[in-house]
C-alpha cells in the first residue's frame, strides 16, 4: 500500500528532513505539508496547505481526508515561556491537530516528534523535560 502523509513543521530542521525523506521514499504516494508559510519545495508528490490557525481546522477539513500518516514536527523552546504558554504551544496545539486528523482518518498513524532529553517519569526539574 502506498502512503499518503501529512507533515507539520516542514520549514524546521527536523520537519525538513522528514519532508525530503518522504518525497524520496518509493512507498510514499503523496505528501501534504501544512504550514503558516510555504516550505519552498517543488515536487510532484507535494501539496501545500497554508493555514494560519493550528487550533482550528474546520475550514480546511476537506483537504485533510485520505491520509495514512502524520509527522508532527512542530516545536518550540521553553526558554522565556511559563508553563501555561508552553503547554498551549506544545500539548494543546498538537492535540488539536491529532483530534481532527484521527476523526477524519481513523486508521492514521500520528508521529509526534518530541525533544531529546525528556523525562519519562514526568518528574524532571525543567518544564520541557516532563
Amino acid at each position: 500500500m502506498k502512503i499518503n502523509a501529512i507533515i507539520f513543521g516542514a520549514t524546521g530542521m527536523v520537519g525538513e528532513g522528514v519532508l525530503h525523506e518522504s518525497l524520496n521514499h518509493v512507498d510514499v504516494e503523496s505528501v501534504l505539508v501544512i504550514g503558516r508559510r510555504s516550505c519552498n519545495v517543488k515536487h510532484q508528490k507535494l501539496k501545500e496547505l497554508i493555514h494560519a490557525d493550528f487550533f482550528d481546522y474546520s475550514t480546511v477539513e476537506e483537504h485533510l481526508k485520505g491520509y495514512h500518516a502524520c509527522y508532527f514536527c512542530l516545536g518550540v523552546s521553553s526558554v522565556g515561556k511559563n508553563e501555561k504558554e508552553y503547554t498551549r504551544i506544545t500539548y494543546d496545539l498538537t492535540m488539536s491537530a491529532a483530534r481532527t486528523l484521527s476523526r477524519l482518518n481513523p486508521g492514521m498513524t500520528f508521529c509526534y516528534v518530541s525533544g531529546a532529553g525528556t523525562d519519562s517519569t514526568e518528574k524532571g526539574r525543567i518544564m520541557w523535560q516532563e
